[in-house]
Order: C-alpha cells, then sequence, then structure tokens
C-alpha cells in the first residue's frame, strides 16, 4: 500500500460517512450530487449483480450500484434507512445504495492512518486511509477509481 500522499491530505478535507452493515465508510464530499431515498431500479438485462438497475433522475438514467453487492457483504434488506448516494465521477452521474447516511466530518491530516495490508473485497488501491476519530474508525473509498474500474466499464457498455 503506498503512503498517504500530501494531495490527499490537502485535498481530501471532508467526507460524507455512510454505514454498510457494521462498517462505517467516507468518500470525498466534492463527488456527491445529493442524497435520495431508495426506489426500486429498472433492471438491466445481463448487468452485473451489484448493478441494481438504473433510475431516471431528472431526464439523466443513473446507474444504481448496491455497495452492499460490490463489497461482498451479505444482501441488505431496504428500508427506510436505506438511501441512494448521487455522485458526479468524472462525466458520469452514478448512485450507490448504502444502509445509512451518518454525517459529514472534516479530518485533520494527523487523523488519517495508512490502510494495513490485507486481503479484502476492496481492491487495496480503492482505499485511501483510514480515518481515526475518537473512537471511530472511518474507511476512506477512492470512489473514483472504485466507481471507475474495469468491472464499472463494463456496465457503460451494458446500459448503453
Amino acid at each position: 500500500m503506498p503512503p498517504i500522499t500530501a494531495a490527499i491530505l490537502t485535498s481530501l478535507r471532508e467526507f460524507l460517512a455512510f454505514k454498510l452493515s457494521a462498517e462505517e465508510y467516507g468518500i470525498d464530499i466534492l463527488r456527491v450530487q445529493e442524497i435520495r431515498s431508495y426506489e426500486e431500479p429498472t433492471r438491466i438485462a445481463n448487468a452485473p449483480d451489484f448493478i441494481k438497475g438504473v433510475i431516471n433522475l431528472r431526464g439523466v438514467i443513473v446507474p444504481i450500484v448496491d455497495m452492499r453487492l460490490k463489497f461482498n457483504l451479505e444482501q441488505a434488506s431496504y428500508d427506510s434507512f436505506t438511501v441512494v448516494i448521487v455522485l458526479n465521477i468524472g462525466s458520469r452521474v452514478v448512485g450507490m445504495v448504502v444502509d445509512a447516511v451518518s454525517d459529514v466530518i472534516t479530518l485533520s491530516p494527523e487523523q488519517l492512518r495508512p490502510v494495513p495490508e490485507f486481503s479484502s473485497a476492496i481492491a487495496s488501491d480503492h482505499l485511501l486511509a483510514i480515518g481515526a476519530i475518537d473512537q471511530r474508525m472511518l474507511i476512506l473509498v477512492d470512489i473514483e477509481k472504485l466507481m471507475t474500474g474495469a468491472e464499472m466499464g463494463l456496465i457503460e457498455h451494458t446500459l448503453q
């Protein structure tokens, strides 16, 4: 795992915290367009399991990614806390389903720790750091890398 770079320390300060199962994750707040309540998307044939389908968001067709399935967690039951975080990633708009959104957290460089080397459902290059806030641990995800990976490129072809 590469060390936490100066660019990460200076450019990423505010994170949107969200929950998946018992873990709390954080993504760059600047990538977030909006947070919406979950609505059943329209399924797309031959899309990977973690793609729940698409929604029409004010005329834009938005693929919806179930982050529990993407991270190989158990299947979620969708309830009143389930939300879709709509992201702007490059020229794309993508929605990600999470169990709940907690808050926006500002982290100082002293609160960031390197990600330890281990085998996980998330490729280590998709993880930025671990944010330590009192007794909370926030797994900081490079959402742009995660959502522009090779398998996400396949989705573009499926949706066209």
